[in-house]
């Protein structure tokens, strides 16, 4: 029973159980007949919950690169790539306030999204637009100050891509897919780029279809998410409809495919850059934690868990194991002798 001098966002079911993300809450009013109305959410938490911190965990993406390289524990690379994921997540914050001062009106008409403080009007619309075009302009000056307008040029094609997406993109079949990819890959690129490191071609590979598997993984969750409540997917995202699940499920198939091909060349390649003449095959058995990880995310998007990536990377133990063992089998390739 959810005391009545306070009522907290509603992020969870009755029984406590999470539902889809921290940013797409469910109504669990559990208020007895006759009771007072317990006082909403303040506009100050709205504007929390709007900012998205649960998803800043999608922005760890920009130290992988340093990572791959090997060289992320070096103090001017891993403090780069520290300040390039603060950087980021004011920018992806940016682009959550833009974004649901754009779809509150389609948000209202979601099972989950309506309970979006933009949505429910905690947040109103014009201020959200403020305060998200000033993150996404403040982002690419720090962007700027930090590694010089390179960076700069990255933030400002993250910034434009999403606007885009925003604006227009979401509603254009396979358009919409490669905007919310691009996401994260330039994220990748931004790490890269923050840090000094140039990127592989492979790395680049496994980053872009990685992403559009998870992508293509969150499109099924939600259509499924909208069947249950017995609501048109044309009325919240007009591109819902017009995907089918066998093609989404052949769109996963092919990014794992294409993913895990271009893991095992980077990893084979990698290994012959550090080991020249003298190979441990470390790098090589991080193929298999890859390859039974990669193989455990699509069950999970299969069966249409996939709503909510940053749940299934904060709350998926296998999954969290897996990549322990990957990054105990990577650590030994960098500095194995």
């Amino acid at each position: 029973m959810v005391p009545s001098h306070r009522r907290p966002w509603p992020d969870q079911t009755p029984s406590g159980t999470p539902l889809t993300t921290s940013a797409e809450p469910v109504d669990t009013s559990d208020q007895a007949p006759g009771q007072p109305d317990a006082p909403g959410p303040s506009f100050v938490a709205g504007l929390v919950r709007v900012s998205r911190p649960r998803q800043w965990i999608k922005n760890v993406l920009v130290l992988v690169g340093p990572a791959a390289a090997g060289v992320l524990l070096h103090w001017t690379v891993l403090w780069h790539g520290v300040a390039a994921f603060g950087i980021f997540c004011v920018a992806a914050s940016g682009t959550y306030f833009f974004n649901d001062a754009i779809d509150a009106e389609a948000d209202r008409a979601h099972p989950t999204k309506r309970l979006r403080p933009v949505a429910l009007g905690v947040v109103p619309v014009a201020t959200a637009l403020w305060i998200g075009s000033a993150l996404m302009l403040t982002s690419v000056g720090l962007g700027a100050l930090l590694a010089g307008w390179h960076l700069a040029v990255v933030m400002a094609v993250y910034v434009l891509v999403n606007v885009a997406y925003s604006l227009g993109l979401k509603n254009e079949p396979i358009l919409d897919l490669a905007a919310v990819s691009a996401g994260f890959v330039l994220r990748a690129v931004a790490g890269g780029v923050a840090t000094g490191i140039p990127l592989t071609n492979w790395f680049l590979i496994v980053a872009s279809f990685g992403s559009l598997l998870i992508v293509t993984g969150k499109r099924s969750g939600e259509k499924e998410l909208l069947v249950d409540h017995r609501i048109d997917n044309g009325a919240t995202r007009q591109t819902l409809e017009l995907y089918t699940p066998t093609f989404l499920r052949s769109v996963r198939t092919l990014s794992a495919a294409v993913a895990v091909t271009a893991y095992c060349l980077w990893a084979f390649e990698r290994a012959a850059q550090l080991h020249p003449g003298h190979d441990p095959i470390w790098f090589q058995l991080t193929v298999v934690p890859f390859t039974i990880a990669l193989l455990h995310v699509v069950r999970l998007l299969d069966s249409g868990e996939g709503g909510a990536p940053e749940e299934m990377a904060l709350g998926d133990h296998r999954l969290q194991l897996y990549g322990l063992v990957w990054f105990a089998l990577f650590a030994v390739g960098v500095y194995a002798t």
